[in-house]
Protein backbone atom coordinates (compact mmCIF):
# COMPACT_ATOMS: atom_id res chain seq x y z
CA UNK A 1 0.00 0.00 0.00
CA UNK A 2 1.38 3.40 -0.93
CA UNK A 3 0.21 6.85 -0.06
CA UNK A 4 -0.19 9.69 -2.50
CA UNK A 5 0.87 13.34 -2.34
CA UNK A 6 1.06 15.02 1.04
CA UNK A 7 -1.81 17.26 2.08
CA UNK A 8 -2.11 20.07 4.65
CA UNK A 9 -2.39 18.84 8.23
CA UNK A 10 -5.89 20.27 8.51
CA UNK A 11 -7.18 18.43 5.42
CA UNK A 12 -8.87 15.13 6.15
CA UNK A 13 -7.85 13.63 2.84
CA UNK A 14 -6.12 10.37 1.91
CA UNK A 15 -4.96 8.95 -1.42
CA UNK A 16 -4.01 5.29 -1.56
CA UNK A 17 -3.17 2.60 -4.05
CA UNK A 18 -3.01 -1.16 -3.59
CA UNK A 19 -2.06 -3.81 -6.12
CA UNK A 20 -2.07 -7.59 -5.77
CA UNK A 21 -2.30 -10.50 -8.18
CA UNK A 22 -6.10 -10.33 -7.70
CA UNK A 23 -6.90 -6.61 -7.85
CA UNK A 24 -5.56 -3.12 -8.42
CA UNK A 25 -7.16 -0.18 -6.61
CA UNK A 26 -6.67 3.59 -6.68
CA UNK A 27 -8.71 5.54 -4.13
CA UNK A 28 -9.02 9.11 -2.89
CA UNK A 29 -11.21 10.24 0.00
CA UNK A 30 -12.06 13.64 1.48
CA UNK A 31 -13.97 13.37 4.74
CA UNK A 32 -15.05 17.01 4.56
CA UNK A 33 -16.58 16.89 1.10
CA UNK A 34 -20.18 17.17 -0.06
CA UNK A 35 -20.81 13.62 -1.25
CA UNK A 36 -19.35 13.87 -4.74
CA UNK A 37 -18.15 10.53 -6.10
CA UNK A 38 -16.63 8.82 -9.11
CA UNK A 39 -16.76 5.06 -8.66
CA UNK A 40 -15.66 2.36 -11.08
CA UNK A 41 -14.88 -1.05 -9.59
CA UNK A 42 -16.13 -3.20 -12.44
CA UNK A 43 -18.88 -4.43 -10.11
CA UNK A 44 -21.98 -2.33 -10.90
CA UNK A 45 -24.00 -3.02 -7.75
CA UNK A 46 -20.97 -2.31 -5.56
CA UNK A 47 -20.47 0.97 -7.44
CA UNK A 48 -24.07 1.80 -6.56
CA UNK A 49 -23.46 1.06 -2.86
CA UNK A 50 -20.24 3.12 -2.70
CA UNK A 51 -21.98 6.01 -4.43
CA UNK A 52 -24.70 5.85 -1.77
CA UNK A 53 -22.07 5.75 0.97
CA UNK A 54 -20.36 8.87 -0.39
CA UNK A 55 -23.60 10.79 -0.88
CA UNK A 56 -25.10 10.07 2.54
CA UNK A 57 -21.89 10.41 4.55
CA UNK A 58 -20.97 13.70 2.82
CA UNK A 59 -17.65 12.16 1.83
CA UNK A 60 -16.01 12.85 -1.53
CA UNK A 61 -14.83 9.53 -2.91
CA UNK A 62 -12.99 8.47 -6.05
CA UNK A 63 -12.39 4.78 -6.70
CA UNK A 64 -10.87 3.07 -9.72
CA UNK A 65 -10.52 -0.67 -9.30
CA UNK A 66 -9.85 -3.61 -11.56
CA UNK A 67 -9.72 -7.26 -10.62
CA UNK A 68 -10.38 -10.87 -11.48
CA UNK A 69 -14.14 -10.41 -11.67
CA UNK A 70 -14.24 -13.11 -14.36
CA UNK A 71 -13.63 -15.50 -11.46
CA UNK A 72 -15.73 -13.77 -8.78
CA UNK A 73 -16.40 -10.27 -7.49
CA UNK A 74 -15.12 -11.26 -4.03
CA UNK A 75 -11.49 -10.14 -4.39
CA UNK A 76 -12.27 -6.77 -5.94
CA UNK A 77 -15.03 -5.93 -3.47
CA UNK A 78 -13.14 -7.03 -0.35
CA UNK A 79 -9.88 -5.39 -1.42
CA UNK A 80 -11.69 -2.13 -2.19
CA UNK A 81 -13.20 -2.30 1.30
CA UNK A 82 -9.74 -2.73 2.80
CA UNK A 83 -8.39 0.30 0.93
CA UNK A 84 -11.45 2.39 1.80
CA UNK A 85 -11.12 1.52 5.48
CA UNK A 86 -7.40 2.29 5.48
CA UNK A 87 -8.07 5.63 3.78
CA UNK A 88 -10.71 6.50 6.37
CA UNK A 89 -8.27 5.74 9.18
CA UNK A 90 -5.53 7.85 7.60
CA UNK A 91 -7.83 10.76 6.75
CA UNK A 92 -9.18 10.91 10.32
CA UNK A 93 -5.69 11.73 11.60
CA UNK A 94 -5.50 11.98 15.39
CA UNK A 95 -9.33 12.32 15.56
CA UNK A 96 -9.12 15.53 17.57
CA UNK A 97 -12.42 17.41 17.82
CA UNK A 98 -14.65 14.76 16.27
CA UNK A 99 -18.02 13.70 17.63
CA UNK A 100 -16.76 10.09 17.63
CA UNK A 101 -20.20 8.43 17.91
CA UNK A 102 -22.96 8.31 15.34
CA UNK A 103 -26.18 6.40 14.83
CA UNK A 104 -28.80 6.24 12.12
CA UNK A 105 -32.04 4.43 11.32
CA UNK A 106 -32.69 4.31 7.58
CA UNK A 107 -35.67 2.89 5.64
CA UNK A 108 -35.85 1.91 2.00
CA UNK A 109 -39.41 0.87 1.20
CA UNK A 110 -39.76 -2.58 2.82
CA UNK A 111 -36.27 -2.50 4.37
CA UNK A 112 -35.14 -0.86 7.59
CA UNK A 113 -31.56 -0.82 8.85
CA UNK A 114 -29.87 0.65 11.89
CA UNK A 115 -26.18 1.48 12.20
CA UNK A 116 -24.18 2.68 15.18
CA UNK A 117 -20.58 3.80 14.60
CA UNK A 118 -17.85 4.50 17.13
CA UNK A 119 -14.56 5.82 15.75
CA UNK A 120 -12.89 3.96 18.57
CA UNK A 121 -9.62 2.71 17.13
CA UNK A 122 -10.81 -0.76 18.12
CA UNK A 123 -12.09 -2.79 15.15
CA UNK A 124 -15.30 -4.66 15.92
CA UNK A 125 -18.33 -5.52 13.82
CA UNK A 126 -21.68 -6.80 15.04
CA UNK A 127 -23.82 -7.56 11.99
CA UNK A 128 -27.22 -9.19 12.30
CA UNK A 129 -30.79 -9.38 11.08
CA UNK A 130 -30.39 -10.23 7.40
CA UNK A 131 -33.14 -12.73 6.47
CA UNK A 132 -32.35 -16.40 5.91
CA UNK A 133 -30.97 -17.01 2.44
CA UNK A 134 -29.96 -13.38 1.91
CA UNK A 135 -26.29 -14.34 1.67
CA UNK A 136 -27.03 -16.60 -1.30
CA UNK A 137 -29.16 -14.17 -3.28
CA UNK A 138 -27.71 -12.65 -6.45
CA UNK A 139 -28.28 -8.90 -6.58
CA UNK A 140 -27.99 -7.41 -10.04
CA UNK A 141 -27.10 -10.84 -11.34
CA UNK A 142 -23.51 -10.74 -10.09
CA UNK A 143 -23.28 -9.63 -6.45
CA UNK A 144 -24.15 -12.14 -3.73
CA UNK A 145 -25.70 -10.97 -0.50
CA UNK A 146 -22.79 -12.52 1.42
CA UNK A 147 -20.55 -9.74 0.12
CA UNK A 148 -22.35 -7.16 2.26
CA UNK A 149 -20.91 -8.60 5.45
CA UNK A 150 -17.51 -9.12 3.81
CA UNK A 151 -17.17 -5.50 2.78
CA UNK A 152 -18.30 -4.15 6.15
CA UNK A 153 -15.77 -6.42 7.85
CA UNK A 154 -13.06 -5.08 5.55
CA UNK A 155 -13.97 -1.43 6.11
CA UNK A 156 -14.46 -1.79 9.87
CA UNK A 157 -11.21 -3.59 10.56
CA UNK A 158 -9.06 -1.45 8.27
CA UNK A 159 -10.55 1.81 9.58
CA UNK A 160 -10.49 0.85 13.26
CA UNK A 161 -14.22 1.36 13.75
CA UNK A 162 -16.67 -0.28 16.11
CA UNK A 163 -19.86 -0.84 14.11
CA UNK A 164 -23.20 -2.37 15.04
CA UNK A 165 -25.30 -2.92 11.93
CA UNK A 166 -28.76 -4.45 12.21
CA UNK A 167 -31.41 -5.20 9.61
CA UNK A 168 -34.75 -4.66 11.34
CA UNK A 169 -37.04 -5.38 8.38
CA UNK A 170 -36.85 -6.20 4.71
CA UNK A 171 -37.94 -8.49 1.90
CA UNK A 172 -36.19 -7.24 -1.23
CA UNK A 173 -32.41 -8.04 -1.17
CA UNK A 174 -31.48 -4.88 -3.09
CA UNK A 175 -33.42 -2.72 -0.64
CA UNK A 176 -31.90 -4.49 2.36
CA UNK A 177 -28.34 -4.02 1.12
CA UNK A 178 -28.90 -0.38 0.20
CA UNK A 179 -30.54 0.41 3.54
CA UNK A 180 -27.50 -1.08 5.30
CA UNK A 181 -25.04 1.06 3.32
CA UNK A 182 -27.10 4.21 3.79
CA UNK A 183 -27.50 3.62 7.52
CA UNK A 184 -23.75 3.07 7.87
CA UNK A 185 -23.08 6.20 5.82
CA UNK A 186 -25.35 8.39 7.92
CA UNK A 187 -23.96 7.07 11.20
CA UNK A 188 -20.40 7.59 9.96
CA UNK A 189 -21.30 11.12 8.86
CA UNK A 190 -22.30 12.04 12.40
CA UNK A 191 -19.32 10.24 13.99
CA UNK A 192 -16.68 11.94 11.81
CA UNK A 193 -18.23 15.39 12.15
CA UNK A 194 -16.33 18.11 13.98
CA UNK A 195 -17.92 19.08 17.29
CA UNK A 196 -17.03 22.57 18.53
CA UNK A 197 -17.71 21.48 22.11
CA UNK A 198 -15.08 18.73 21.98
CA UNK A 199 -11.65 19.72 23.25
CA UNK A 200 -8.98 17.43 21.86
CA UNK A 201 -9.55 13.72 21.39
CA UNK A 202 -12.93 12.51 22.70
CA UNK A 203 -11.58 9.79 24.95
CA UNK A 204 -10.55 9.63 28.60
CA UNK A 205 -7.42 7.81 27.38
CA UNK A 206 -6.40 10.82 25.33
CA UNK A 207 -6.02 8.69 22.21
CA UNK A 208 -8.30 6.80 19.84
Amino acid sequence: MTTGPSTPASARVAELSRATSESSIELRIDLDGNGTSSIDTGVPFFDHMLTAFAKHSLTDLTVKATGDTHIDVHHTVEDTGIVLGTAIRQALGDKSGISRFGDALVPLDDALAQAVVDISGRPYLVHSGEPAGFELHLIGGHFTGSMIRHVFEAITFAAGLTVHLTVLAGRDPHHIAEAEFKAFARAFRFAKAHDAAVDGVPSTKGKL
